[in-house]
């Protein structure tokens, strides 16, 4: 309410912080920039008053954190040399969750985000198209290809039928879920993110987070709002392409030839 584009009628909103405090100490400015060190995904929230964005056992937030400061969530447009690719979450009775990607050498840039609860397949083509991603490849989680027991048709052939071209990532086996947590961590240096048309989605990577038990020991990641985009940004990571290695020119070799 306060914070919005525009204040309540009659309202008057100042921001005062740290920063604004002629007589802040030392030793408090050390244990500022200790934190921001140590804890970078909590810095926002403790020291800047910022909201919560990350919670206790967050799998991608430091490394949130680390790509906001190194400028990596920032301002992309889509390179039209480039071509697309729309990972997808299906949703049956839960959310949908789709990321549009484009690679740049070994930067993995997502340019579009898309998530919808309790909507029909028609609508996210919709979206794909009224948005500009109609030519994107589709990848689809391994259940894409589950066989509908009513119609006979797959996931992906839906899809196809509609016009798109698509593709669906093979089921990768027990711990599915860590495999493509663990590839996203690994990666994350490379993964740049448009900060508006993304926003919901960096929401909520930085709080999907492990669940734990009444003995307080992790069980896995937790499936709550956030675990529908976490899951297709999981996909994109599986499904990374290392861009092949550059081998110069053996220019002794063209000598040789040209002789």
């Amino acid at each position: 309410m306060l914070r919005g584009p525009e204040a309540p009628t009659g309202c008057a909103v100042v921001q005062a912080n740290w920063a604004d405090n002629p007589w802040f100490p030392a030793e408090l400015e050390q244990e500022r920039l200790d934190f921001m060190r140590s804890q970078p995904e909590q810095y926002s929230h403790i020291w800047e008053g910022g909201y919560v964005t990350a919670v206790e056992s967050a799998y991608f937030a430091r490394a949130l954190a680390e790509a906001r400061s190194e400028g990596r969530v920032t301002t992309l447009t889509s390179d039209n040399l480039l071509s697309k690719r729309a990972y997808w979450d299906i949703g049956v009775r839960d959310a949908t969750a789709i990321w549009i990607v484009q690679q740049k050498g070994d930067q993995l840039r997502f340019i579009d985000h898309y998530e919808a609860v309790g909507q029909d397949l028609a609508t996210h083509l919709q979206w794909l198209r009224d948005n500009g991603h109609a030519d994107a490849e589709q990848v689809l989680p391994h259940d894409g290809a589950k066989q509908d027991a009513v119609t006979a048709s797959r996931f992906e052939d839906h899809i196809r039928n509609a016009g798109f071209a698509v593709r669906t990532v093979p089921n990768q086996g027990k711990g599915a879920a860590m495999k493509r947590i663990e590839a996203a961590r690994s990666r994350f240096n490379r993964f740049w993110f448009d900060e508006v048309k993304c926003a919901n989605g960096l929401k909520a990577l930085g709080w999907y987070h492990e669940k734990k038990n009444e003995g307080g020991y992790g069980v896995g990641a937790n499936h709550d709002w956030s675990s529908h985009s976490a899951d297709a940004f999981g996909l994109a990571a599986i499904d990374y392409n290392e861009p092949k290695a550059y081998k110069p020119l053996d220019l002794s070799k063209l000598k040789r030839a040209v002789a």
